[in-house]
């Protein structure tokens, strides 16, 4: 309890300002030289300080008892101050897969703890009946990647550890079927759980699958769905936005060719999850800027697929199977902040996909 306590006071430091700290704020800022900013998300000067408005409420774990979920908060790394949102069926008291999840906001925004992650991942782990690990990485320009990679990668581990403590684990461990482990993310998260993926597999660590949700990829070539994707005033991700959050997260000099953006550029890493036998689910948005891109990462997939096929459901041979499913009508990061009804029966269909590709994922 004073381990989740911490993580709640740490959570939500910065978020309570007063009139006096506000006024503060305002007198800083108007000195100083603004470098970059993402309307309403995120205001960088040129001295590195950095003002990320609360437009996204956080919350505690806490969640309504019919949806047979419990939810704790867990500290990994308290010298990053890397922490885990942990959601638990309480529906089946057999071990369950485990899913790891990275939240998105361009590697620069966004929280384990924002109410939109908090509701979509708590209905995620009560539909798909696993285990939800949801982690609160460093967030950039304070920290550029790869400390989002890194931060994956030391909650791998730490997972491990907890697989092997016994009783002097967590609490929800004894749920875990660490066996059936699969990496998963929504826009940069999903980049993270890509990334951290090809850091990681090897043909005997019990990596199971990726789910990547409109993954976040680009390239200094611009693709069709870039260059003439009309987005809505208030889009998720505009394209303007997409080159802010690069030029925020990526090494001093590096262009949107860095093999950590275009992973086309990332020579043999596809190659290295085929040998671990990892299969994909990558699930685009009809409207998003980043469909021709996530669908040409979808072919090259299967085009590095020893022995794979083409076709709509990728192939698998003697390595991974590649799946794709494009959600008609909606635009990026639809599942956690669009309301409208056709969202909300798109991300229905989405649940349905995930749960089944980790049936029959974990059951292989």
């Amino acid at each position: 309890m004073a381990a989740m306590k911490a993580v709640h006071e740490q959570n939500n430091m910065g978020l309570q300002i007063s009139s006096k700290d506000k006024d503060q704020t305002h007198h800083r800022s108007s000195s100083l030289v603004l470098v970059e900013k993402i309307d309403g998300l995120i205001r960088v000067y040129r001295d590195g300080h950095v003002e990320r408005p609360q437009i996204v409420p956080c919350v505690g774990s806490s969640l309504a008892p019919d949806l047979g979920v419990t939810c704790g908060d867990t500290i990994i790394d308290k010298y990053t101050n890397v922490w885990a949102r942990v959601y638990v069926p309480r529906k089946k008291q057999q071990q369950l897969p485990l899913l790891v999840y990275f939240h998105g906001g361009g590697f620069c925004v966004g929280s384990a703890s924002w109410i939109c992650y908090h509701d979509f991942l708590a209905k995620l782990a009560s539909s798909v009946n696993c285990v939800v690990v949801s982690v609160n990485y460093r967030l950039a320009p304070e920290n550029p990647l790869p400390a989002a990679y890194d931060d994956g990668v030391v909650a791998l581990g730490w997972l491990r550890k907890q697989q092997f403590a016994g009783g002097g684990g967590e609490w929800w461990t004894e749920r875990c079927d660490f066996s059936s482990i699969v990496l998963a993310g929504d826009s940069a998260g999903a980049n993270i759980a890509y990334n951290v993926a090809v850091r990681v597999v090897t043909p005997t660590l019990p990596l199971k699958g990726l789910v990547l949700i409109q993954p976040f990829f680009g390239g200094e070539a611009r693709t069709d769905s870039e260059k003439y994707m009309v987005q809505p005033p208030r889009s998720a991700l505009t394209l303007a936005a997409s080159d802010t959050y690069w030029r925020l997260s990526l090494p001093a000099g590096a262009d949107r060719d860095h093999p950590w953006c275009n992973p086309a550029a990332a020579a043999g890493k596809v190659e290295e999850l085929t040998a671990a036998r990892v299969r994909v689910l990558v699930c685009v948005s009809e409207m998003d800027i980043l469909r021709d891109r996530n669908l040409e990462f979808c072919e090259r997939l299967r085009n590095n697929t020893k022995g794979g096929g083409g076709g709509g459901g990728g192939g698998g041979g003697g390595g991974r199977k590649v799946e794709q499913v494009v959600s008609k009508g909606v635009g990026h990061a639809f599942q956690i902040l669009d309301k409208s009804p056709l969202s909300q029966t798109r991300v229905l269909e989405l649940i349905s996909h995930i749960n089944n590709f980790i049936i029959s994922t974990c059951s292989s």
